[in-house]
């Protein structure tokens, strides 16, 4: 993966002062270096401005960026983050038309890809990507995302030119932009955070490119078309071909996922998930006489404090190794004390331009430097759960009654920190509405369903576009923190769209979670694997870390200038800070209670300090 950035306007001629140019995009494009951290460049054309860091991954010597090509005499240029799982096909249609190359990146492959095919070429794609690509034969700029967002995408208007980056911080690099946030984007931190409305870049001007969307921009301005989108239709398969369907479907995602010129290994969780895909894995690689690496998460003396609950039913320890030892992984247990979570939580914020899920972000951080000592790419098992139901609010009679998140049922802890007028002025439960009902009058629905299958929907409709894109923005910007690659074959466009119009009682077949993936792997996993319930991702269990993130905002608020209390409550969350926490009660999903409630103002305060934050 990588980090790109640039600018374009028509109205300019930045050849004329060229260096100039160069310099503003090396400034852009160095704030993105820890995405990329094995190459820079810049491609400076008359109306464009290109800049790209690099991890390389496939070609480390061919596939240099931004990357320029010419076709009857036009110039194409291109700059790219992400990885493309059908390149091999794609190239050999593109021979067929006479297209030639010079290199065995994939970057290439899609450069021509659009050449021949133009906006069309979205709809060719299958992988994760984020791109820009200068055409100096239609005098446009092609900017694409894909289709789940796996890869972010940013960009502004600004004056009479647009500005692009992987990240806000790149945008916010150019000249003259400013980091401002409005009361919109306050209600976001606080009744939406840690998710984010797509299209929505929290600060006053930049917005973000849909996923599965296209943005075209020519003298003329912009035009944004959406190139992918779900449809509800009829599931005519029986249950036998669709579990045969889905077995396929997963097994040829992750094995496409495998290809890489550096090596690879998968997160092992020993859950459904995790063990599906680092089974197959192994498989592969021991196919080719090689062994599969494997890693797993916890946290130091979870084995103390661990308390089980409908969330967490067991501990992950017995599982991985468990599966380690059927697959014969080389497999790494990384372990994190409370202290790094506690002082990585601001880093997190510099990484994700936001605040985030606090400590679930610092531990994720942490763990994936440790991973990239030894490793550049690795599977994870993010999107299954979206996709083939597997969290409590699939199933929950209080999800199907409220209208609203359902992993976020109430704004209270939220609200109660406010200082009164600002608790008034943002409304948070009118903002979070809003956009909760824009999102569900998205669901593609069918005429024959009926209340409760529309509501079922309605939910998954929600998870895809809302939680799973929380979780992947988290996996991206924590990941290429690091210059790690994470990829997620769960997250392939035709899976998605295959499963989405699977009927309940499919994916739920008697009344097991996840049944229709868990038979799916029958004969690939160890039965006992197979049929573990569910475990999120773990959180520490240690009493310790809560007096820790206790004494850091109590130590952060001691200051009165402190930007968080021109938000919040002194003595609210000095209160906050004297009580007992329930920890039965997320704020936010299934993990993120009292502690990670703190730790999240920790960041807001972070964040409004290190970017030096303006409320207009």
């Amino acid at each position: 993966m990588c980090g790109i950035a640039g600018y374009i306007n028509f109205n300019d001629n930045f050849v004329r002062d060229k260096e100039k140019h160069r310099r503003i995009t090396h400034d852009m494009t160095k704030t993105l270096y820890h995405r990329g951290p094995d190459s820079c460049g810049e491609w400076i054309g008359e109306h464009a401005a290109f800049g790209h860091s690099r991890l390389a991954v496939i070609d480390i010597e061919g596939g240099i960026q931004p990357m320029e090509r010419t076709v009857a005499g036009y110039q194409f240029v291109i700059t790219y983050n992400g990885e493309l799982y059908n390149t091999a096909e794609l190239k050999n249609e593109l021979l067929q038309y006479g297209y030639c190359f010079t290199t065995s990146s994939d970057t290439e492959v899609l450069l021509y890809t659009y050449i021949h095919y133009g906006t069309r070429c979205a709809e060719k794609l299958n992988g994760i990507y984020s791109f820009c690509i200068w055409d100096s034969m239609r005098q446009r700029v092609f900017m694409c995302r894909d289709r789940f967002g796996v890869k972010p995408l940013f960009w502004s208007k600004h004056g009479d030119g647009y500005i692009f980056g992987s990240e806000q911080k790149a945008i916010l690099a150019y000249p003259g932009m400013k980091a401002e946030v409005n009361t919109d984007g306050l209600c976001e931190i606080f009744a939406i955070s840690p998710a984010r409305t797509q299209g929505v870049g929290v600060f006053n001007g930049i917005e973000e490119l849909r996923p599965g969307r296209y943005m075209v921009i020519t003298r003329s301005g912009v035009s944004v078309q959406q190139y992918f989108k779900l449809e509800g239709k009829e599931h005519t398969d029986s249950y036998e071909d669709t579990v045969e369907t889905v077995r396929e479907l997963v097994t040829d995602s992750i094995k496409r996922q495998l290809v890489s010129d550096v090596p690879i290994g998968t997160l092992l969780s020993g859950g459904l998930d995790s063990s599906l895909i680092s089974a197959v894995g192994a498989l592969e690689m021991a196919k080719k006489g090689q062994q599969l690496s494997t890693y797993s998460f916890d946290y130091k003396d979870n084995d103390k404090y661990f308390k089980a609950s409908s969330f967490q039913p067991d501990s992950d320890a017995p599982w991985v190794k468990r599966m380690a030892e059927a697959f014969s992984t080389n497999h790494t247990y990384l372990v994190c004390d409370n202290d790094i979570l506690l002082n990585t939580l601001d880093e997190c914020v510099h990484m994700k331009d936001l605040p985030g899920m606090a400590d679930v972000d610092a531990s994720l951080l942490y763990f994936c430097r440790r991973i990239k000592e030894r490793h550049t790419v690795i599977l994870s098992g993010e999107c299954s759960d979206e996709i083939f139901g597997g969290y409590p609010w699939f199933r929950s009679e209080k999800a199907f009654k409220t209208h609203g998140f359902p992993w976020c049922y109430d704004l209270e802890m939220r609200k109660d920190i406010l200082l009164p007028e600002v608790e008034k002025t943002l409304d948070l439960d009118s903002y979070s509405r809003m956009r909760y009902e824009q999102s569900i009058a998205e669901t593609p629905t069918l005429e024959s369903d009926s209340p409760e299958e529309k509501r079922r929907r309605e939910i998954s409709w929600l998870n895809l576009n809302w939680f799973m894109t929380n979780l992947l923005d988290r996996k991206d910007r924590m990941s290429m923190a690091s210059g790690l690659e994470v990829r997620v074959p769960f997250c392939d466009h035709r899976i998605v769209r295959y499963v989405f119009n699977v009927p309940w009682s499919m994916k739920n077949k008697d009344n097991i979670s996840k049944s229709l993936l868990r038979e799916a792997a029958r004969g690939i996993l160890p039965e006992d694997v197979l049929m573990r319930k569910k475990s999120p991702y773990p959180k520490t269990h240690n009493p310790n870390y809560e007096k820790l993130v206790k004494e850091r905002m109590l130590d952060t608020i001691s200051d009165r200038n402190a930007p968080l209390l021109s938000i919040c409550d002194y003595d609210k969350i000095a209160k906050a800070c004297s009580g007992e926490f329930d920890y039965g009660k997320p704020f936010f999903g299934q993990l993120m209670a009292g502690p990670q409630f703190i730790g999240f103002l920790l960041q807001v305060n972070e964040w409004l300090k290190h970017y030096r934050i303006r409320i207009v």
